[in-house]
């Protein structure tokens, strides 16, 4: 997704925007601390928001897209973890299991 998107979900988190709606092509809902976007072939993105807004995700998340796509991945824990970590500096974990895109 893109920036644009982003900060408009970041708009539905501090209740500028409805909690339900789309943004380009994705619908979205928001719930506690973040929102999910579900793409036309179902497949699920969710992300939290940290509190300068930045987007995170933690294994859970990463877990359920994966098994949200059109063919699903049921990857294990510790593997999604150190898939994760092979990606820093692409990814930076923010506390532990939890994962944000390096700005």
């Amino acid at each position: 997704m893109s920036d644009w998107q982003m900060s408009s979900a970041w708009s539905v988190r501090t209740g500028s925007s409805a909690g339900v709606g789309q943004v380009g092509t994705y619908p979205y809902t928001v719930h506690g601390a973040g929102c999910r976007f579900v793409s036309d072939n179902g497949t699920e993105v969710d992300v939290d928001f940290a509190a300068d807004g930045s987007e995170i995700f933690d294994l859970w998340r990463l877990g359920w897209y994966g098994l949200s796509l059109p063919e699903p991945l049921d990857v294990a824990d510790q593997d999604l973890r150190t898939a994760a970590r092979s990606l820093q500096p692409l990814l930076t974990e923010v506390r532990p299991g939890w994962f944000s895109v390096t700005n």
